[in-house]
């Protein structure tokens, strides 16, 4: 019996962006195609099947400890980011200066859509969508160098818009104008223990 189920609806790809490594920013260039190995994007800032925890695992892992990279693509909607950069006063906003892989249009709640989820290509590649990427301050400094004045809203309003970390489960290329179908896990939600709100967990 199949575990995942389509969702029913596509995303189409209306951005691509790459953050070299070599760079030390967080700007990714943007790319009309991208080539996405086991690794990632070659050459990519977070490229690597493994990576340093950092501080998002540090409930569980001492800061650098070696394990698997399940953040090698950032992938943002459209629609959120539009939301955002009206919440922070601007007509638009560069989806370079938040060092975004991918950005899809035509997915509703994006940011929402359950971990372990599937986006598949046309070339055959899929991409595994780990979970939320909560804001951080990073984007809002690269928004407040081009435009001063904007980029201290950046975190307040992308709570929720920032869209999701992914990895490569199967390799493949990525150009603009393709469609990505999205797949959803055959779970219900989990009836464990409250679980504390973000705002009540350390860190």
């Amino acid at each position: 019996m199949p575990t995942m189920i389509d969702a029913g609806c596509e995303g189409e790809v209306v951005w691509l962006g790459h953050v070299p490594a070599a760079s030390g920013s967080l700007r990714a260039e943007a790319r009309t195609r991208l080539d996405l190995g086991f690794h990632g994007v070659t050459e990519g800032r977070h490229a690597g099947e493994t990576r340093p925890s950092c501080s998002r695992v540090t409930m569980l892992y001492k800061r650098g400890t070696e394990i698997r990279n399940v953040r090698q693509v950032s992938i943002l909607s459209a629609e959120e980011l539009a939301v955002i950069a009206a919440k922070i006063g601007l007509e638009a906003l560069d989806p370079g200066l938040l060092g975004a892989s991918i950005i899809l249009r035509g997915i509703p709640d994006f940011t929402h859509v359950p971990p372990s989820s599937r986006l598949q290509g046309p070339s055959g590649v899929v991409l595994t969508i780990d979970m939320e990427n909560r804001p951080c301050v990073l984007p809002g400094r690269e928004i407040e160098a081009e435009a001063p004045g904007h980029g201290t809203a950046f975190k307040a309003a992308a709570q929720g818009r920032r869209g999701v970390t992914a990895w490569v489960e199967r390799p493949g290329a990525l150009a603009l104008g393709d469609r990505l179908r999205l797949f959803i896990p055959d779970q219900r939600a989990w009836k464990g223990a409250t679980v504390p709100s973000p705002a009540d967990q350390p860190g």
